[in-house]
């Protein structure tokens, strides 16, 4: 069964070890990400996204991005990072 994890609005430094956390009591399991209410996007908690999306994929788990808020759309690309749901994806 697919879980939720609801992502908090401000994902910054104050966020990183509770979104760690509830990342790794869902390891194992699919997941979709909901990034609905995002207003903030800190660089330790896009590292935090990254290494559980390549983790989950080596895991042969799907993690996936569900909605987004606009904030998470523009600050995901000014950080250039990767397309969340292709990025490390399942083959």
């Amino acid at each position: 069964m697919t879980e939720t994890l609801i992502l908090s609005d401000m994902l910054d430094l104050n966020a990183a070890e509770p979104l760690k956390a509830e990342l790794l009591a869902l390891r194992g399991h699919p997941v979709v990400l909901d990034a609905s209410a995002v207003q903030r996007l800190g660089g330790l908690c896009l590292q935090i996204l990254l290494s559980a999306r390549r983790t989950w994929a080596a895991d042969g788990v799907n993690l996936s991005l569900g909605s987004v808020s606009q904030y998470w759309t523009e600050q995901w690309a000014a950080y250039g990072a990767p397309d969340f749901n292709t990025e490390g994806a399942l083959a």
